[in-house]
């Protein structure tokens, strides 16, 4: 391993001294370009708000950007000059020249009258009408920079707002009648991106009123800056160029609908007989579609005046639904723009009846399994003519770690699902519907998973729910299933010596063997706004709530164990609540600072002590606390190493009723689809009441007690696992590859005092190496 790390550790230093040599390889008269120092009112004693954050804004606005660097170290043109110039056009130096590195950017190449003109024109966009901006460069020996002056003056407020007036037409009355809403307030700042806003929502209003044809373009804010003490009087107005039609407001008139369009059979369509439903003229001679699917796709309605509203959560459902590769909204005005109608035609290209896709996801959380998984989907559409789907899908997953304490051991799971969605709600009780852009959904699924964990134990899980998926908005989601069955067989292993040493370490084991059976609800609550990538911090949190038993206890009977039963089997009565907390900080535009909170709680009662096996929480792993191997955490100090009748079990699985976890990851681009990553995880799992383990009797050999397996949240924090490491991603788009390295540097089964153990560290050791390394091999990002 030594001859291994040597060389390793040559080819660090030499990137690290080529990245600090950065001038190295410059020709003579060539100055390395450092990036750009912006300086506001250096002068004057004039403070503007916001001062560090519009130096900044500046600064990022100027062009060429320096090279790209990692705490002051410019890595990318380190790679560049340690490659030198490559002899031949592919190899590896060619590589990690073109591929790895970047050349040098030169002060030659900074435009100064450019820069001055781009930072002069914002200044003014955001109201410093007075500014002036004045660079000019600054050389040190083989490095240069250019330094900007702006010289802004005072910033101007809106003095007044005057609106068209209402005499002068409807189009008029509606926006004085919306000029409550406006973004222009008397005393606020003079901001382009204010003006262009108030522009877009004017038009939003007038297209809720029937203004099809109207743009923002047709409306001019005249901006009279000479009203003096740095103020403006603003006047919106319509141009006189807005065209005839898009000053009157337009009503719908046929609602024509082509379920079944292709170009190919335009013509035949458009002259075929149509079903006439409701306002609807529907072209489908095959009858794809039963005609009352449309009812709850189109808002549109015949006579009314078009709206925006009605427009946008029509394209929204059409798109969603799910059986359509292609929507085509067409408005068609009647009389060449004469008259004040528009004809509605839709046009809808089915998906394929049948398709069948291959799909890799990272992580799979049914029955505490998290790894990667395959997935190969079988879809049959529009099932009963209502858009219904049937999905019949077979996935396969796997979770490995190797080194550290994870001895190698592997699981594996076998999954078979089928699942069938309504795009309705479909309950006993009439009237339940949704009338925002998001379709509703009814979901029946049945499935089965064998979970195989080596040569522990097998769990065999059968699982029936019936529930309903819905949006709230585009950012909350919400899944309910009142109904939700599983029924869970299992079996440890053969060998006896290990099977007893096992359920000494690990009592919740026991519920392995028995058969349980889980009858009950769940609801899951998700919002994020990851989808809007032009923001500089995105979140996604989820809370999930599951009941077992609850009401189904009130059905029980007492078995001939005295155990509450249905049908002769045993029911798990629990409580699970479980929430996701991730945050997504872009530091700059190839840095993300990622984050996650991770807590959950269960409580069991009835049959019951702790939570059933399948649905306790566990810790460490591969998308967890990754310096452990998965499931070796806790509960709480405890540590099954350190447990006598334990000391030769060479991998078990601790569980527990209560779960934190805490991990940040530094997320930064090193080349083309490479990415790198820091990261530091910290959590733990603990049981609500301390084991104290049971007596033996004539039928049981008895379980000896976990000390410190118990919460108590004075003391918890204390109690933290916590690990870091480093590691590489390929994202291909389609999915990512990932390695991740990590080791701990706090262990909670430690004393109290000795748990830190950064003094312990040692990577040129190999016996360290081999218990505190572990490598992390998975597909997808870990959170």
């Amino acid at each position: 391993m030594k001859k291994r790390i040597k060389p390793i550790l040559c080819i660090l230093s030499c990137m690290i001294w080529a990245a600090c040599s950065s001038t190295k390889g410059l020709k003579p008269g060539e100055i390395l370009y450092t990036g750009a120092e912006v300086k506001i009112n250096p002068d004057s004693s004039v403070k503007i708000t916001d001062q560090k954050e519009v130096k900044s804004t500046l600064e990022s606005k100027t062009r060429p950007e320096p090279n790209k660097s990692i705490l002051g170290v410019k890595y990318k043109l380190g790679f560049y000059n340690l490659a030198g110039e490559p002899t031949k056009p592919k190899g590896f130096r060619h590589w990690l020249r073109t591929k790895m590195g970047e050349p040098p950017v030169l002060l030659s190449q900074v435009k100064i009258p450019y820069n001055n003109a781009v930072l002069k024109s914002y200044l003014i966009s955001q109201g410093y009408l007075q500014s002036d901006v004045m660079g000019d460069t600054v050389v040190k020996g083989k490095k240069g920079k250019a330094v900007y002056t702006a010289n802004t003056g005072i910033r101007y407020k809106i003095n007044s707002v005057s609106f068209p007036s209402d005499s002068s037409g409807a189009l008029a009355k509606i926006v004085n009648n919306n000029k409550g809403k406006t973004l222009l307030k008397v005393g606020n700042n003079y901001n382009l991106d204010v003006f262009k806003n108030e522009r877009i929502r004017i038009d939003n209003d007038l297209k809720e009123s029937g203004y099809f044809y109207f743009s923002p373009d047709y409306l001019i804010l005249q901006v009279d800056s000479t009203v003096g003490k740095q103020l403006v009087d603003i006047r919106i107005r319509v141009k006189e160029i807005a065209p005839d039609a898009s000053l009157k407001p337009y009503t719908i008139n046929n609602i024509n609908i082509y379920p079944n369009y292709t170009i190919r059979r335009d013509s035949a369509l458009r002259k075929s007989t149509p079903t006439v439903y409701n306002d609807f003229n529907i072209y489908d001679p095959k009858h794809t579609f039963k005609d009352p699917l449309f009812n709850r796709l189109v808002f549109f309605k015949k006579n009314e005046l078009y709206n925006r509203k009605d427009h946008s959560q029509t394209l929204n459902r059409l798109v969603n639904i799910g059986v359509f590769q292609t929507v085509k909204a067409e408005f068609v005005p009647l009389d060449s723009f004469k008259n004040d109608q528009l004809d509605l035609n839709i046009f809808l290209t089915p998906l394929k009846k049948n398709s069948l896709t291959f799909s890799v996801t990272g992580t799979s959380k049914s029955n505490n399994f998290m790894g990667s998984e395959a997935k190969i989907t079988q879809t049959t559409r529009n099932l009963f003519r209502g858009a219904e789907q049937l999905d019949v899908s077979v996935s396969g997953g796997f979770e490995t770690q190797v080194g550290g304490q994870s001895q190698g051991l592997n699981s594996f799971s076998l999954t078979g699902e089928a699942k069938l969605t309504f795009p309705r709600f479909i309950t006993p009780f009439r009237g339940i519907n949704s009338t925002n852009a998001y379709i509703p959904k009814t979901i029946a699924s049945l499935s089965y998973q064998r979970l195989h964990r080596g040569y522990l134990y097998d769990i065999n899980s059968f699982k029936a729910e019936y529930g309903y998926k819905w949006n709230e908005n585009q950012y909350k989601e919400h899944a309910f299933n009142p109904i939700s069955v599983n029924y869970v067989t299992s079996s440890l292993t053969n060998d006896t010596t290990l099977r007893d040493s096992l359920l000494n370490v690990i009592p919740g084991l026991r519920n392995v063997i028995e058969k349980q059976f889980i009858i009950g609800s769940n609801y899951s609550f998700t919002y994020t706004n990851q989808f809007e990538d032009y923001k500089k911090n995105n979140i996604y949190f989820n809370a999930t709530l599951e009941t077992g038993g609850n009401v189904w206890g009130l059905f029980s009977s007492k078995n001939s164990d005295g155990k509450n039963a249905i049908f002769g089997l045993p029911i798990n009565q629990f409580v699970r609540v479980e929430t996701d907390f991730r945050d997504y900080l872009k530091l700059t535009k190839n840095v993300i600072w990622a984050n996650r909170i991770d807590l959950g709680y269960g409580y069991a009662y009835g049959n019951q002590t702790s939570l059933p096996f399948v649905r306790q929480f566990f810790a460490g792993g591969t998308n967890d606390i990754r310096a452990w191997a998965a499931r070796s955490i806790g509960p709480g100090t405890y540590y099954y190493k350190n447990d006598p009748k334990a000391a030769n079990t060479t991998y078990v699985d601790q569980s527990g009723d209560i779960k934190a976890l805490i991990s940040s990851e530094l997320r930064f681009k090193l080349a083309g689809r490479l990415y790198g990553a820091l990261f530091v995880d910290a959590g733990n799992v603990w049981l609500r009441k301390e084991d104290m383990g049971t007596p033996a009797t004539a039928d049981s050999p008895g379980t000896p007690p976990r000390p410190g397996s118990g919460f108590d949240f004075k003391n918890a924090l204390s109690q933290f696992a916590v690990g870091t490491g480093a590691g590489l991603r390929v994202d291909a788009s389609i999915f990512v590859i990932r390695l991740d390295v990590a080791f701990p540097v706090r262990k909670p089964y430690n004393e109290p005092g000795e748990r830190w153990v950064f003094n312990q560290i040692a990577f040129g050791d190999s016996g360290w190496r081999s218990e505190n390394l572990v490598y992390n091999i998975g597909i997808g990002y870990p959170f």
